[in-house]
């Protein structure tokens, strides 16, 4: 969920299939197919542990999390570490995560003006940036309910060091962007599954569950869009790069907690 790049006119990579908004927003509803089509060195083992491990946190294991992992987009699970380091911070995650949905929603309206001319591409990332919105006034009401102020928050290095992979040419800049873009929702599902099912906090459970299904289709409207535009093997193949870098991004927490660190 963070801005990846400058916006501008680039071409795009090859004629895209057709891409209903309406196909789109049913891409929670098709993950059964990408699982079969993203490369099974990103899958989760069946019968593998949950991530982060809920059991050394104490609780039952949470009965979504892992699901980002057997979609296969993430090359390695979240740490018990980060779930402890969040559960401590409840307050400070949630403000986090209010940033978060506003620069989800930028990243969703950069690519739009980078583009200008895939009008495809705009009727699905339109409305995918506003139901980022909903979300981060949803967020922003509890924090006003909660006596918490809306205010900047130090970023860890793992948006910009994703973004920094990104590649400058085109085709290629469309591609890692939506990929570094689906990665990020990626996480951000499975960390809200961890926290909907060990929060102790009944309001916030609620929320991060209430999420789940919106950012399984995220990630699942950013890889059909390189799937409209990419050959599946060349998608596959760079997907399995930036997942792996993104996975040793998290090898140690930030200093404070945060939705992603």
């Amino acid at each position: 969920m963070v801005a990846i790049g400058s916006t501008g006119s680039g071409p795009v990579a090859g004629e895209p299939g057709p891409l209903h908004p309406a196909a789109a927003h049913s891409a929670a509803d098709r993950l059964k197919p990408l699982v079969a089509a993203v490369p099974p060195s990103l899958a989760e083992p069946d019968g593998g542990s949950d991530p982060a491990e809920p059991e050394s946190c104490g609780g039952a294991e949470p009965p979504v999390a892992g699901v980002a992992a057997r979609v296969r987009w993430l090359a390695s699970p979240s740490k018990a570490a980060w779930l402890a380091q969040a559960l401590a911070h409840p307050d400070l995650v949630l403000l986090d995560h209010a940033h978060c949905e506003r620069k989800a929603a930028g990243v969703a309206l950069q690519l739009m003006f980078r583009y200008p001319g895939d009008g495809q591409l705009a009727a699905v990332l339109s409305p995918l940036a506003r139901e980022e919105l909903e979300h981060f006034e949803r967020v922003q009401a509890l924090l006003a309910r909660r006596r918490i102020p809306l205010r900047p928050l130090a970023a860890p290095p793992y948006g910009a060091a994703l973004t920094a992979l990104v590649r400058r040419s085109e085709p290629d800049r469309m591609l890692d962007s939506f990929l570094v873009a689906g990665l990020i929702e990626a996480r951000s599902h499975e960390r809200m599954a961890l926290l909907a099912a060990h929060s102790p906090d009944a309001e916030l459970r609620e929320l991060y569950g209430d999420l789940l299904t919106s950012e399984a289709r995220h990630f699942g409207i950013y890889w059909l869009l390189c799937e409209r535009r990419f050959p599946r093997d060349r998608v596959a193949t760079r997907l399995v790069e930036l997942a792996a870098a993104e996975a040793q991004l998290l090898t140690g927490l930030h200093r404070e907690a945060r939705m992603h660190s």
